[in-house]
């Protein structure tokens, strides 16, 4: 039976489909789309709208739905590895991308990418480590844990309660790896040729434990031992954590959808306050992402900022940035977006604030806010307006916030010593 599916555009028109009632109200609380809604002109029918999340969800019971995104496949790639790991020369080479194949949609591009890396990661064998492992034995091998022993096995031996250091496949890089494939197996979308190659690097990995799902992940530390597999590991956590999340609706309609997404708004957030990150140590500027502050003295208005640039030593903030993904359209100004970064500004003293949007190739523009009566003679906060264009290749978009970084470097007001 073939399922049917159905496919929308980021931030795209709401498009018909013939849904049940209870598909249709499910799929509404599971919170995949930004809108779902029964269509007035016809019964049996409902309106679907994206919003911000692109890739595949399928719906029991409901059709596949696939989300197209309105940044190239192979750009959005760019920026999330560049946002899971900016040092690491795990992106192309030479345009400085994942390698997502020949494959313009999200799903079948990402399962490429996953795989490709994985068989990176395991071109010089299955990596192995110690685990201690906890076991009854017929012999003593390793430690006898004496409380189990007289707990379980009183008066009797064998069997032996022991712990022992054993080498071993099953580590956690290698769950997580494990994990990844089987999860990208489980997608709709993934192309026969990646899902067979998948399933072979599944197989190369059986020696991992499976996780369960809902299961926290592993935890690996960065060491010499697993560099090859560090740019592996972290593409595949971010498939295993909110990338491919299970939605689920609310306990009156409970439908799982199970899927692949990307928020757009959260990746281009990540990728313009990382990549500030990394541009203003060159000015000799620390910078901390999701800095939290609280807009009023009693500490009731919790705000957090994507970004606030600090001195090197990282103790006085000097300007915050607010990165939107927003295209907006010519000659709007995103009036809710300054105010908030003016209020960022406010509540930490500063004389600036940087909203960073994705309107494409526009000029620079500043707005300078009235000085209040309490502050006679003193200048107000400066507002700078910057636009990121996401269609740029990699190097003149790494460019353009380099620039970015030097205007924020220059405007800031460095403090005297």
């Amino acid at each position: 039976m073939t399922v049917p599916e159905v496919t929308l555009r980021e931030h795209g028109p709401a498009v018909r489909v013939p849904l049940s009632a209870a598909a249709g109200r499910a799929l509404a609380a599971s919170g995949v789309l930004e809108s779902v809604t029964p269509d007035p002109g016809r019964d049996g029918h409902w309106l679907l709208r994206a919003g911000s999340r692109v890739g595949a969800v399928r719906t029991p019971g409901g059709p596949v739905v696939r989300i197209l995104p309105k940044t190239p496949v192979s750009r959005l790639f760019f920026l999330l590895g560049f946002s899971l790991d900016p040092a690491r020369a795990w992106r192309d080479s030479r345009e400085g991308t994942v390698d997502t194949g020949a494959y313009d949609d999200v799903v079948p591009a990402l399962a490429h990418a996953v795989e490709r890396q994985i068989d990176a990661a395991l071109r010089r064998g299955v990596l192995q480590g110690y685990l201690t492992v906890e076991e009854s034995a017929p012999v003593l091998r390793g430690r006898l844990r004496e409380n189990e022993q007289i707990r379980r096995h009183f008066g009797r031996t064998p069997p032996l309660e022991i712990s022992c250091d054993a080498y071993t496949a099953d580590t956690a890089e290698n769950r997580v790896l494990r994990a990844a494939a089987e999860q990208l197996l489980r997608l709709p979308g993934v192309p026969g040729p990646v899902r067979r190659r998948l399933a072979h690097q599944r197989l190369r990995l059986a020696d991992a434990q499976p996780l369960v799902r809902g299961q926290e992940l592993p935890r690996w530390q960065p060491s010499r031992l697993n560099s090859r597999y560090q740019p592996a590991l972290r593409l595949a956590e971010a498939v295993l954590r909110g990338s491919s999340p299970e939605h689920r609706a609310a306990a009156s309609t409970p439908l799982a959808v199970d899927g692949f997404l990307l928020d757009m708004n959260k990746l281009f957030e990540d990728f313009v306050t990382v990549a500030l990150r990394e541009a203003l140590r060159e000015h000799r500027l620390a910078a901390r992402l999701q800095d939290p502050h609280h807009l009023d003295t009693a500490g009731l208005v919790r705000m957090l900022p994507d970004l606030v640039v600090r001195t090197g030593d990282g103790r006085t903030p000097l300007a915050v940035v607010d990165a939107k993904y927003k295209t907006g359209t010519a000659g709007h100004l995103p009036h809710a977006d300054l105010y908030q970064a003016l209020a960022y500004a406010t509540a930490l003293g500063l004389r600036e604030a940087h909203l960073v949007d994705a309107a494409g190739q526009r000029p620079r523009r500043v707005h300078q806010v009235r000085a209040t009566a309490t502050q006679p003679g003193r200048p107000g906060v400066r507002l700078y307006q910057h636009s990121l264009d996401l269609g740029l290749e990699p190097r003149r978009l790494l460019a353009a916030l380099r620039e970015i970084a030097g205007t924020v470097a220059g405007a800031a007001p460095q403090p005297h010593p």
